[in-house]
């Protein structure tokens, strides 16, 4: 597992594979920033269900302006912050050691909103719709934010889809990955919110 692009371009990271760490394989990670391009750097970035911050770290090394990796679990904790140490990346990181319902509640606390949201949970544990209920109150974004929602195939986005707008999605083997952006209606947002989100769903 590398850095495909960047500062740090094909820095090796470290990962320790089995139950606890299911990393985002390279081609998943190059078909999603493929798709975002340029729409990363100077982005604040929040990695939940962070793994080994594979997908932060691919951010930070593309400019993004910071990132923060939600992981509760201790081996994965300490694999994030080896990576983020090797690629020197400890001064714009941030390290939440808990699970992301909490960590959403404690941001939006201390008024953090993110650019850029990764959300690759444990597939089919429900996982999705409980992240996707806990963001739709909790406002740790805006209106031209975008979450990327990796998910088995085999585990829908909940319906009803209140809250959210679907962008993109695109499938890669057993994967799907959904882009989404906040929901909105008539004066909620305005033009230019709508057409960044429509740049992305119309990318190849």
């Amino acid at each position: 597992m590398r850095v495909i692009s960047g500062t740090s371009k094909g820095r090796k990271l470290v990962t320790r594979r089995g139950q606890i760490l299911r990393p985002t394989s390279g081609r998943i990670k190059e078909s999603i920033f493929g798709i975002l391009g340029g729409d990363v750097a100077g982005k604040g970035v929040l990695d939940l269900f962070a793994g080994t911050g594979n997908l932060g770290i691919e951010a930070l090394s593309r400019g993004a302006r910071k990132a923060f990796f939600v992981e509760r679990e201790r081996q994965a904790l300490h694999v994030i912050q080896k990576n983020l140490s090797q690629c020197g990346m400890e001064g714009q990181s941030e390290i939440l050691p808990m699970d992301a319902i909490r960590a959403i509640g404690i941001l939006e606390a201390r008024g953090e909103s993110f650019d850029l949201i990764f959300m690759d949970p444990p597939y089919e544990r429900g996982l999705v719709e409980k992240t996707l209920e806990k963001l739709k109150t909790h406002r740790i974004y805006h209106e031209r934010s975008i979450l990327i929602v990796q998910r088995d195939r085999r585990e829908p986005l909940p319906e009803p889809f209140e809250g959210w707008t679907l962008i993109r999605e695109s499938r890669i083997g057993d994967t799907i990955v959904s882009f989404l952006g906040p929901g909105f209606s008539s004066g909620e947002q305005g033009n230019e919110a709508v057409n960044d989100h429509c740049k992305i769903g119309s990318q190849q």
